[in-house]
């Protein structure tokens, strides 16, 4: 993995900060309550790739991947703590750079937009 800093949305359980950090990541949540547009500013100016649940980022028109270190949609149904985490596992298996992709996670299939 070579960016291995992440911001977490609020919608992330903490189970997968947990497990992130255990990989030896860094880990950040988000303040609580803040907008779609200050979670990514925050996450562009950490130089940090998001992970999120909110759908709003996988659209590449409000979101365009190359201008960001990466965002991750976790679109997990439902979403069981230990199946996210499982999940994201292979994620990070399978793709080691997330900069300028978004890439949106469901149970059985993975989809990477550059």
């Amino acid at each position: 993995m070579v960016l291995s800093k992440f911001i977490l949305d609020e919608n992330i359980p903490r189970s997968v900060y947990r497990y992130l950090r255990s990989k030896g990541c860094k880990v950040e949540y988000v303040p609580r309550s803040i907008s779609d547009i200050q979670v990514i500013r925050l996450a562009v100016r950490e130089k940090a790739t998001l992970i999120t649940r909110d759908s709003n980022f996988a659209n590449p028109l409000l979101y365009p991947p190359e201008k960001f270190y990466g965002i991750i949609v976790l679109k997990i149904h439902p979403p069981i703590p230990m199946e996210i985490i499982k999940t994201l596992e292979t994620v990070l298996d399978i793709i080691k750079d997330f900069r300028g992709k978004t890439v949106v996670v469901y149970k059985d299939k993975i989809e990477v937009i550059e």
